[in-house]
C-alpha cells in the first residue's frame, strides 16, 4: 500500500461514513493519482476509504493497522520570516500543536495562517501521520505560563552553563530571529522554564525548533 494516496479529511471522521467530497481531493485523486481507493485520516485514526464512481461522496471504510506516530510536544514559537519552513519541519517530527507567541523582538506579523495550515495538514500526509498538529491563537510573551515550559536558549553558545534536564517536558519555545531580550531571559530564568542548549552556534529559529523537539524525543 506504500503508492495509496493520504488524505485527511476531519477529526471526527469513522468507519461507516459518508460524506460529500471535496473539490480539491476529487482533483487530486482523479486527476493527479488517477484512482479512487486512498487512505483517509484524522483524529490519530487511519481509515481505509473510496471515491464515489460519480466522484460525489466518500466513503469511509475500516481502520487500518497503522499506528499514529505523532507525539505530544506542543511548540511555542514567534512568528518569522520562515514560519512555513518551521511548520514542515516540526510537523514531520510529530508535534502535537503550535502555540504562536509575540515575544518584544517578533518581526514577522503578517503571517498567512489560512496558507500555514494547508502547509501542516500536507505535512501530515506526507509524513504518515494520523493526525494534523493544531496551530493556536496567537498569544503575547506575557500571557505564556513559563514555569512549565523547556526553551532554546541561545546563550549555550556563547558558553552559559544549562544544568536542566527537559526530558519529560511537552512544550518547547523558540525565539525570534533577534532571539530574546533581556528581560524575557529574566523573566524565564524566574519562572524555573528550563533551557536548552542547542549546541555552539546560532541557529535559524526554523531549525531551532526541529533540533529542539529532537532533543525533547531522546
Amino acid at each position: 500500500m506504500k503508492n495509496i494516496p493520504r488524505i485527511f479529511l476531519c477529526d471526527n471522521i469513522m468507519t461507516g461514513m459518508s460524506i460529500s467530497a471535496p473539490h480539491d481531493v476529487v482533483h487530486y485523486l482523479t486527476r493527479v493519482m488517477r484512482r479512487h481507493d486512498f487512505l483517509a485520516f484524522g483524529g490519530g485514526t487511519e481509515y481505509n476509504a473510496m471515491l464515489s464512481d460519480d466522484n460525489k461522496t466518500i466513503m469511509i471504510g475500516e481502520t487500518t493497522s497503522h499506528p499514529d506516530p505523532s507525539n505530544n510536544i506542543t511548540v511555542l514559537f514567534s512568528p518569522i520570516k520562515k514560519t512555513d519552513d518551521l511548520l514542515n519541519m516540526a510537523t514531520q517530527m510529530g508535534v502535537s500543536g503550535f502555540q504562536p507567541v509575540i515575544t518584544e523582538r517578533t518581526v514577522a506579523n503578517h503571517i498567512n495562517w489560512a496558507r500555514m495550515e494547508k502547509i501542516v495538514t500536507e505535512s501530515a500526509e506526507q509524513s504518515n501521520r494520523n493526525s494534523v498538529p493544531k496551530i493556536l491563537p496567537i498569544k503575547k510573551f506575557d500571557e505564556i505560563d513559563l514555569s512549565h515550559i523547556a526553551f532554546a536558549d541561545e546563550r549555550a553558545a556563547y558558553g552559559a552553563e544549562l544544568p536542566g534536564d527537559a526530558r519529560g517536558t511537552t512544550q518547547i519555545l523558540i525565539g525570534p530571529e533577534g532571539g530574546f531580550s533581556d528581560r524575557e531571559f529574566a523573566a524565564l530564568d524566574a519562572s524555573g522554564a528550563i533551557g536548552i542548549g542547542l549546541g555552539k552556534t546560532i541557529l535559524r529559529a526554523e531549525l531551532a525548533a526541529a533540533i529542539a523537539v529532537s532533543r525533547m524525543l531522546q
